[in-house]
């Protein structure tokens, strides 16, 4: 897969963008919202990267996808994980990053692409309450609030904002 947009390319990972993976993760932004996907070393994030290329073949998810700036510089990554009832999207731009559109941008073109390719007709997306940017990031694709409250969320008892996107 290779998606282009005018600032951003969507592609698939390969192994040479592991120490990329690792530095993106480590920003305060990925501690506080999604944790679970901070590698502290680039052995790491090569192992996680290993698991995530084989899962492009089989069709599995999660689905995941780095954004790239059209230089090549790795800034994030989009994904379709399923979920019990269905799909739900993720995403993240390195702090260093953000506050740029890369991320509303990242999501909507690949929601254009992954959804037909999927033959997927409804997405949700969920974050934490207090993570008012990708609750915006969501707004602006055209997502819908349908959720607010306590949740778990990684493992805990979090306030957490659910919304879905519906393509009937």
């Amino acid at each position: 897969m290779k998606l282009q947009t005018e600032r951003l390319i969507i592609t698939e990972f390969d192994l040479s963008m592991a120490e990329a993976v690792h530095l993106n993760s480590l920003d305060d932004d990925t501690r506080r919202f999604v944790p679970d996907e901070v590698f502290e070393t680039v052995g790491d994030a090569c192992e996680v990267l290993s698991k995530l290329i084989e899962l492009y073949d089989s069709g599995d998810g999660p689905l995941v996808y780095p954004v790239l700036l059209t230089d090549g510089t790795n800034i994030g990554y989009v994904q379709l994980v399923p979920v019990t009832d269905g799909y739900e999207v993720g995403y993240h731009i390195a702090q260093a990053y953000t506050s740029n559109g890369y991320a509303t941008e990242a999501l909507k073109a690949f929601l254009d692409f992954i959804l037909p390719l999927m033959s997927i007709d409804s997405v949700c997306g969920i974050c934490l309450a207090e993570n008012r940017a990708s609750q915006r990031v969501l707004q602006k694709c055209g997502f819908v609030k349908v959720y607010e409250g306590v949740d778990n969320y990684q493992g805990e008892a979090r306030e957490t904002v659910k919304y879905i996107l519906d393509k009937r």
